[in-house]
């Protein structure tokens, strides 16, 4: 699960950061607190499926393109 976690963390933040918004505009804009962004980005924490489609549309982008960006990473 580790290396699924630190996965989706690397494509959170590659996203967030060409998106050129900090950790705590996403979480402010995706109601989530900003360590748990953060968390998240570390590969600490894993996010339900709620959050991962709030992330997303936070970050412009649909769910499935996360997706299919941490299964590359795999």
């Amino acid at each position: 699960m580790s290396d699924l976690n630190d996965a989706l963390g690397r494509v959170f933040r590659e996203l967030r950061e060409r998106r050129g918004v900090s950790q705590e505009a996403l979480a402010l804009e995706c109601e989530l607190h900003r360590t748990y962004v953060g968390q998240i980005e570390r590969g600490l924490k894993s996010p339900t499926v709620r959050t991962l489609f709030v992330i997303a549309k936070g970050l412009g982008v649909a769910p499935s393109e996360i997706l299919r960006r941490v299964e590359k990473e795999l």
